[in-house]
Parts: structure tokens; C-alpha cells; sequence
């Protein structure tokens, strides 16, 4: 769901902690906080509603789903243990997690279970369409927030930035060869791949960007970091 998903940068890295901002300088610790775990709600959130629709998730979650079902367990606890899992991929690559990188594992999954809970299943396709219209939109919104706030990458989107340094492929080739392997992985695994897959992938990435502009803190004017091959590297949880 990511990373998509806070910040990937190679020039410098900032202590999400350490800035609490205030009269002359960014916006307030306490402010940054409530956009993180807002985000993250709202993005689990916005995966089990896109669950609930029941035409196809984003690849992530039919990684998620796929391994939920084999496993026995909920699909918000496949979440975090995969999330954990690909957490331990970065240490290879030499990443360092923040706060919201931690957070990412845990309140997405958390959230996605809670809502599922108290969500039933819609029967008619008329409740199903603007359902996976809405999950899409709001997974947007979340994205916007919880990304803008800036505590640190989250472990699938961390993945993608670790392995473009280290590879020095673009981020575009190794996004897509990430989530198409967890795309086919999650399918012959029985994830749900339909209508709302493609529109997950065609709609997420105009709509973030959106999103990632309303929500953007005053700190964040400066342009993003480039890398030694001329290519900006993207902010992302």
C-alpha cells in the first residue's frame, strides 16, 4: 500500500525528533505527530475499505492477503510481519529507519484490522464501485499527510530507495520490479487482483501528488536532493 510513503534523501538526513520547530522556524513536533499517526490510520484504513469493495487491492496488500490466508492469520498482521520482514532487508543496504518508519509497520496494520471490524461487506456492486473509488482517494489523503510530516521512510518504500543507491538503477525500474514480483507473488498466493488493482495503479500516483502539495509542511519548500546521477530521489514513507 507504500510507500508509496518522510524522507529518502542522500545529502543529509534530519532528526525527526530533534526538531520541534516553532515561532521562526517549521511547524510543531506535536503538530508533525498528529499528521503521521493520522496518515497511517487513514491509510490502513483505506486498504481494508479497498478490501471491502472487493475488486483488487494494491499489490502490497495482495502480497498481504495472499500470505494472510496461507498463514492463518488476519490480513493486518500479515501487514506488519512482512513489514517487519522487508525491514530486515535494509540492513544490508544500509538504511536507517525513523520514527515513522517503525510506526508504518505497526498503525497501518493495526488500523486496517480495526476498520474491517466495523466495516461490513457490501453486497451490491452499486456500494462497491464508489467504495474502491473513496478507499483510492483517501489512501491519497493519508499518503499526503503522513509523508509530509517527515519522520523517516517507510520499510517497503525504504526498500525501493535503498536498492536505487545501491544499484544505481532509476526509481521508477525498481519501484515497478518490486511491486510487479510482490504483485505476482500475492496472486498465485490467491490475492485479489481485478479492476481495482489497475485503478489503484493508474489514480495513486496524480492523486498523491496532490495530496502531498495541500498537505505540505512550510519546512519543505527546499527542492528535493538529487543524486549523482541527476535523478531526485522521491520523499516517501
Amino acid at each position: 500500500m507504500p510507500s508509496t510513503r518522510p524522507s529518502g534523501r542522500t545529502e543529509h538526513q534530519e532528526d525527526p525528533l530533534s526538531a520541534s520547530g516553532g515561532p521562526s522556524g517549521g511547524p510543531s513536533l506535536a503538530r508533525r505527530l498528529i499528521q503521521l499517526y493520522v496518515g497511517l490510520a487513514l491509510y490502513g484504513a483505506s486498504g481494508a475499505l479497498q478490501l471491502r469493495a472487493g475488486l483488487g487491492l494494491a499489490p502490497w496488500d495482495v502480497l498481504n492477503q495472499g500470505v494472510a490466508r496461507h498463514a492463518g492469520i488476519s490480513i493486518g498482521a500479515a501487514s506488519i510481519a512482512i513489514g517487519a520482514l522487508v525491514l530486515l532487508l535494509w540492513i544490508p543496504l544500509r538504511q536507517r529507519p525513523g520514527l515513522g518508519t517503525v510506526s508504518n509497520v505497526l498503525v497501518i496494520g493495526l488500523a486496517m484490522d480495526a476498520t474491517l471490524s466495523v466495516v461490513p461487506d457490501p453486497r451490491s456492486l452499486w456500494l462497491r464501485i464508489p467504495l474502491l473509488g473513496f478507499s483510492v482517494v483517501l489512501c491519497a489523503v493519508a499518503t499526503g499527510l503522513y509523508i509530509s510530516a517527515r519522520f523517516g521512510p517507510g520499510p517497503r518504500d525504504g526498500l525501493m530507495t535503498g536498492l536505487h543507491r545501491r544499484t544505481g538503477r532509476s526509481v521508477r525500474l525498481v519501484r515497478t520490479c518490486i511491486e510487479v514480483a510482490v504483485l505476482a507473488t500475492g496472486f498465485a498466493l490467491g490475492g485479489s487482483v481485478g479492476a481495482g488493482t489497475v485503478f489503484y495503479a493508474l489514480a495513486i500516483g496524480p492523486l498523491s501528488q496532490f495530496f502531498l502539495r495541500r498537505f505540505a509542511l512550510p519546512e519543505q519548500a527546499a527542492p528535493a536532493p538529487v543524486t549523482p546521477a541527476g535523478e531526485k530521489v522521491p520523499d516517501l514513507v
